[in-house]
């Protein structure tokens, strides 16, 4: 949305301020999905493999992504810095925050992912005990996501700079082509010459079949196809000539700086919230054993897939409320981010709708070609009930998502961070560990008790910080090389 068209928004009704952020937000909510059946895709095969497969996948995955979400939290802030540009109509600032994001994802990569590739990974899953065969395969998965990750964090860079600008449609297209390399990589890669008999399909001669490892692989290859689209796009004539993309690649140290300072409250709230789910499925979950992460794993698939699509509501939020605020129109950019709120709630509780009706069929497609055995069944009972409490908890996650796109946008990410930090470690990890070992007769039903308070508190305090409007008086002041001078009030974003 460019800011001629930000006074006619206040003249839409209900109806028209639904299309108009639909208009922004189905490319991104089409993108978010389908990183997440990237992921779900990845589980779904694997799971052919067995429970084991499938459970190692989910800890080697999660304790990957939970390193990157970290530095994710400060890329994603580029979105922020890039809209408010937009709507201040300073194009030609907004490409140095882009590479001010893939500076700061090589480095970071280099500096803490690689050496916790090589060496963090088998000393972590050494210490949580799992049996030799567990820990041997979910290392091998969550090694090749780490190696992969630089082109991984640079992507999303450049994947932030589109949503700022309002071009999430490149990104869609990347998308889409990303996940069609990741499946036909899956099947090559897991299956190889041994095909999946199962289910009567072939497989492929000469290819030795690479199981778990295999699937990281193909992930890691489906995300440079990702990445390299909107690259190509990104440093083309037409973005050269409009936003000087071509001409701000330099390393600004004070950029990268300024950066991390304004971003670090969403690293810590990316990261916090990343580790406490790991610790709660690695750890919590894990206590009871392999069926219970297997089942654990599968409802938090859907759970992504539910989700995910928010997020892309969060990012068109992020986008609109920086620009009606970089054009000083705070009215405007409360009644965007109300307009994403209902749409992201409806998506959400008709998700949760079909998660306690459609439960246990939904758990089964995971399991369809390991039989009916005794640990199928198990792993399908204990994951229906889960799903009970995801449902639950659906409504107030969407809300929860779409409000924290909200106060990015105005660059309110410090509180936020502070408080999804707190509840996070109160409730994830704390209440989780409580009720597992004061409730051992629930199994792993306990902790997720646990993260269901914590989705219902995190959306209602995201919800009350939003309304009570201090976002308002955020001003972000950008220096002539592109970076962020400071937050004229940042005091008041502390209260």
């Amino acid at each position: 949305m460019q800011p001629a068209q930000h006074a006619d928004f206040h003249q839409l009704d209900g109806l028209q301020r639904i299309r108009r952020v639909w208009s922004l937000a189905w490319p991104t909510v089409v993108t978010m999905t389908s990183y997440t059946l990237m992921q779900f895709v990845d589980s779904l095969m694997v799971s052919q493999l067995g429970g084991l497969e499938l459970a190692a996948q989910g800890n080697g995955g999660v304790w990957a992504w939970t390193a990157m979400a970290f530095l994710y939290g400060v890329i994603t802030i580029v979105n922020t810095f890039v809209s408010q540009c937009v709507g201040r109509g300073e194009s030609q600032r907004a490409a140095g925050y882009a590479w001010c994001g893939i500076w700061f994802a090589v480095f970071s990569w280099g500096i803490l992912l690689l050496p916790m590739a090589i060496w963090g990974l088998p000393i972590a899953f050494g210490a949580m005990g799992h049996e030799r065969a567990l820990m041997e395969l979910e290392t091998s998965y969550g090694r090749v996501l780490l190696l992969g990750a630089a082109v991984s964090l640079a992507g999303k860079a450049i994947t932030n700079f589109f949503f700022g600008i309002g071009r999430p449609k490149v990104i869609t297209i990347s998308a889409i082509a990303g996940n069609i390399v990741n499946v036909i990589g899956n099947y090559v890669l897991i299956y190889g010459e041994a095909g999946l008999p199962a289910l009567g399909l072939p497989g492929v001669p000469g290819v030795s079949p690479m199981g778990v490892q295999g699937a990281a692989i193909a992930t890691v290859i489906g995300t440079c196809v990702e990445t390299a689209i909107p690259a190509f796009v990104f440093l083309g004539p037409q973005l050269a000539r409009q936003y000087g993309t071509r001409s701000a690649w330099r390393i600004d140290v004070g950029g990268i700086r300024d950066l991390m300072r304004v971003g670090w409250p969403a690293s810590v709230q990316q990261g916090n919230e990343m580790v406490c789910w790991a610790i709660f499925m690695t750890v919590l979950v894990g206590r009871f054993g392999t069926e219970h992460l297997a089942a654990g794993w599968i409802v938090l698939r859907y759970m992504h897939l539910s989700f995910m699509p928010a997020v892309g509501f969060s990012v068109a939020t992020t986008t609109l409320v920086g620009q009606f605020i970089g054009a000083r129109e705070p009215d405007l950019a409360a009644k965007a981010a109300h307009t994403s709120l209902w749409m992201g709630v409806v998506y959400m509780s008709i998700w949760g709708a079909l998660m306690m009706l459609f439960r246990e069929p939904m758990v089964r497609i995971f399991l369809g070609a390991n039989g009916g055995g005794s640990d199928v069944e198990r792993i399908v009972a204990i994951g229906s009930s889960v799903m009970i409490l995801a449902a639950v908890f659906q409504a107030f996650d969407g809300i929860g998502i779409v409000y924290f796109g909200a106060l990015r946008g105005a660059g309110d990410t410090l509180w936020p961070g502070l408080v999804t930090a707190g509840l996070s470690w109160t409730l994830i990890v704390g209440g989780g560990w409580g009720c597992a070992v004061a409730f051992p007769q629930w199994g792993s039903w306990g902790p997720w008790a646990g993260t269901t308070f914590y989705i219902i508190a995190l959306g209602s305090a995201l919800a009350w910080r939003f309304e009570r409007g201090a976002w308002r008086s955020i001003r972000l002041q950008m220096t002539a090389r592109g970076a962020v001078e400071g937050a004229a009030t940042e005091r008041e974003t502390a209260l």
